[in-house]
């Protein structure tokens, strides 16, 4: 008998044991679940949140002033990077203006631009950064091309063709990016986009702020009209250099998905080569704008104002031989809201559609010089609805309406689509 307890005993004790280790055992268990769901959690978010799979994360990449496919190089430890993108666009205008009267325009296509990025770190500190584009299918640019100092991750030092940093769109301008078959109007006509220039200046960050500034060559005022500024992009071709200008952006963003910012540009356009009755014409522009963008929870919220002024816009369209209404005005002006909602944001899909609406308003013509007039079809309004729709972050096909009006009633309307990629 007393054996027989020993044994039952032991074999208690063994049980028990046994017990005691299947119950740890389950608690690993639920332990390395509750940290899989809790990374799974962050992943639903992030995709809920709408932000892309990318190298670097999209708000490094802004800080650096620029798009995601763009900052490839920032992402590499060292060596060569390679990124891309490109948009084909289809335009269909209205038989007639809002007036009813005839327009005769065409539908057309046009493929808009095939762009690679090209860089190579050299190590921690340096790199270059470039932009290689083919326009309408047959015209080779260079958008930017710059080396980079990082002297430390706050600050940093560039040198190349620089993208000037006004506005939303300019820096970032993939069509991934930004919502619409078609940049906004006022980020091409009063903030000339894609706008860059040779130079040099800093870029940092420090705590919520981010900031760039630039001494870049200025605008050619030769290729100012009653349309806007941006005829006087000089593109880096042997720029004219005689007029330097000043160009700084300063952006704040309290969380993650929100920022704002205000952002400016001044400088010569006459190079000392637009003169009349024997003196230069100093043609100083200055270009001031704001700007707010917001993405949470599938929400894409963005609203712009730019303003534009022209030194001695009255003796420059003299020298230019403009008359009448034809004149480059002394000060331009637009801004924009747009709001989009990406309808699978709540789900787990990478998909995104999302159905946007935009309201613009440009002048070209807000004030002119003493002695001319203004063209009532410069002060135009647009009501642009759409959708984009992205089946991988990386693709994106948008289709709008643009609903267009000035004061003249000769405003034309149109239907887009653009099919984009960048990588």
């Amino acid at each position: 008998m007393r054996n027989r307890s020993l044994v039952l005993g032991l074999a208690a004790v063994i049980a028990g044991g046994a017990g005691s280790l299947q119950a740890q055992a389950d608690s690993a268990r639920v332990a390395e679940l509750e940290r899989r769901i809790e990374i799974l959690a962050e992943e639903l978010e992030r995709l809920r949140s709408g932000e892309e799979a990318i190298p670097i994360a999209s708000e490094d990449a802004r800080r650096l002033g620029l798009s995601p496919s763009a900052a490839a190089a920032y992402g590499r430890p060292s060596g060569a990077s390679f990124a891309g993108y490109g948009e084909m666009l289809y335009e269909n205008y209205a038989d007639g203006d809002e007036s009813g009267t005839p327009t005769g325009r065409t539908s057309r296509f046009d493929y808009l631009r095939a762009t690679v990025y090209a860089g190579y770190r050299f190590n921690e500190r340096f790199l270059f950064n470039s932009e290689i584009e083919v326009e309408h299918a047959n015209e080779i640019f260079v958008e930017f091309a710059y080396l980079d100092w990082r002297a430390s991750g706050q600050f940093g030092v560039r040198a190349g063709l620089l993208l000037i940093p006004v506005g939303l769109v300019n820096e970032f301008h993939e069509p991934t990016v930004f919502l619409g078959a078609e940049r906004p109007v006022t980020e091409r006509s009063i903030i000339p986009s894609t706008w860059r220039a040779n130079g040099g200046g800093v870029y940092g960050s420090s705590g919520r702020f981010s900031y760039r500034a630039y001494v870049v060559n200025g605008l050619n005022g030769a290729g100012f009209s009653s349309s806007g500024l941006r005829g006087g992009r000089q593109k880096g071709i042997k720029a004219k250099s005689s007029d330097m200008a000043l160009t700084a952006r300063v952006d704040f963003a309290p969380m993650p998905g929100l920022f704002v910012g205000v952002s400016g540009y001044t400088g010569g356009a006459d190079h000392g080569e637009i003169e009349l009755d024997g003196s230069a014409v100093n043609a100083r522009v200055t270009i001031l704008s704001a700007h707010a963008q917001a993405r949470f929870r599938g929400f894409d919220l963005r609203g712009l104002y730019a303003r534009a002024t022209v030194g001695e816009a009255a003796r420059l369209n003299r020298a230019l031989d403009l008359a009448g209404d034809g004149g480059v005005a002394e000060m331009m002006g637009g801004g924009y809201l747009q709001a989009g909602y990406n309808l699978l944001s709540q789900t787990v899909s990478e998909a995104a559609l999302t159905p946007y609406l935009r309201y613009e308003i440009v002048d070209t013509q807000a004030r002119m010089p003493s002695g001319y007039e203004r063209k009532d079809s410069t002060n135009s309004r647009y009501v642009t609805a759409g959708m984009d729709f992205k089946p991988v972050p990386g693709v994106v096909l948008k289709a709008d309406h643009a609903w267009v009006s000035n004061d003249a009633g000769t405003g034309v309307g149109q239907f887009s689509v653009n099919v984009g990629f960048a990588f």
